[in-house]
């Protein structure tokens, strides 16, 4: 049995993250709208442990988001993710998140979030952070091919 909590190939981050008894649905599985919350928790998260502050003068706003379920998780089984940047321009950062069952280590999910850091006021793209280009940059995906 692959050991769940370590590290996904290729995505340097791992996050576990509990499931609740009221994230299952009526299907007896976690919702699929859960997914979301989760990856959005765990990427903001890791922005905030690494310097960034959302009541800045500088947000990361989300214009596109994008979850592939290929397995079911129930409560309490945990999910354990693994996070890479796929893409990381100039004002904008892709995420690729690998979401995995904590009991057997099986993928449930693949998602990408795409933040785009804009000015609080006039939402106008800004470029990333200097502090937090610097930390994604040893995230971005190896070319595949």
């Amino acid at each position: 049995m692959p050991d769940s909590s370590a590290p996904a190939p290729g995505y340097p981050v791992t996050v576990t993250v509990p499931t609740r008894w009221n994230d299952n649905d009526i299907y007896g599985h976690v919702n699929n709208a859960v997914h979301y919350a989760i990856m959005d928790t765990a990427i903001n998260d890791w922005l905030m442990q690494h310097g960034f502050d959302p009541t800045g003068d500088v947000v990361d706003l989300v214009p596109e988001t994008r979850c592939r379920y290929l397995a079911e998780i129930s409560y309490p089984d945990p999910f354990v993710l693994g996070l890479r940047v796929g893409r990381l321009g100039r004002t904008s950062v892709t995420w690729e998140v690998l979401m995995r069952r904590g009991s057997d280590g099986e993928t449930v999910a693949k998602g990408e979030f795409v933040h785009v850091f804009v000015d609080r006021v006039s939402r106008r793209p800004v470029p990333v952070p200097e502090l937090l280009r610097s930390a994604m940059e040893p995230l971005v995906a190896a070319e595949e091919g």
